[in-house]
């Protein structure tokens, strides 16, 4: 008898159709504060590791790209001055109404807004030059599916480029993050955002995900070429690159 698929969800394991909406639930909670949350947790580190990872992307004038569970704007935001056309997807309404908000305010009025899940996109094939999606695809229920998306719609030459968290093989820091994350995090979460519980699975997602190797043999196997993995922090966030060939 075959036993029901599963899927991670923090340190459960869950029926996979379950999960789409408990992350779903968890990002509508915290939509309003998930910046301020990121500043806090990182100590505005966030900022830099996204600032490198836009430079990784070089978005040029007259791209297509696009921006994968790009919620609330920060990568689009940051991409927006090269002149490229930015769609910004997200599964969540709740964070593209908060990125759709953020921009208004910035006058930022030529990106599009579009609700999509990362494992069935609704866009042609061949449609951008460039696809990112920066902490994300760790929330994804099947990981691979969201990989074969991505190549699906990228043209030929196009670049996929993906910012995650991953395991920090720094000795030391590893045991001080981990504690960190762990015990203070969940804390800050209730502080900040009343609630606890969401900010404990973000954790979890994060100990879950596949190591960096193992991410990039992933990617490979979604089709990519010239595949490439950039440690920061030893690890803690790793940039992920590959070329559709």
């Amino acid at each position: 008898m075959t036993s029901p698929e599963t899927a991670s969800f923090g340190y459960e394991d869950i029926p996979a159709e379950e999960k789409e909406a408990r992350v779903g639930a968890i990002f509508s909670n915290v939509a309003r504060k998930y910046d301020v949350m990121n500043d806090a947790m990182s100590v505005g580190m966030h900022r830099l590791w996204k600032d490198k990872f836009v430079r990784r992307v070089r978005p040029r004038a007259g791209e297509a790209i696009l921006d994968m569970a790009g919620g609330t704007g920060d990568i689009a935001f940051r991409m927006a001055p090269s002149g490229a056309a930015i769609t910004v997807s997200d599964i969540n309404q709740d964070m593209l109404n908060v990125g759709m908000e953020r921009a208004e305010k910035r006058g930022l009025t030529g990106l599009e807004w579009s609700r999509q899940n990362a494992e069935e996109l609704t866009f042609p094939d061949r449609a951008f030059d460039a696809y990112t999606i920066a902490f994300g695809i760790r929330n994804v229920t099947h990981v691979d599916r969201a990989l074969a998306e991505a190549y699906r719609v990228l043209k030929f030459g196009g670049r996929f480029f993906c910012l995650e968290f991953s395991t920090t093989e720094w000795p030391g820091f590893a045991e001080v993050y981990d504690a960190y994350s762990h015990k203070l995090v969940p804390r800050i979460g209730q502080m900040i955002a009343g609630d606890a519980d969401s900010y404990r699975y973000l954790i979890e997602s994060i100990r879950r995900f596949p190591p960096m190797p193992e991410f990039e043999r992933m990617i490979r196997a979604a089709g990519f070429t010239r595949t490439k993995v950039e440690p920061i922090l030893g690890g803690l966030v790793a940039i992920h690159s590959g070329w559709k060939a």
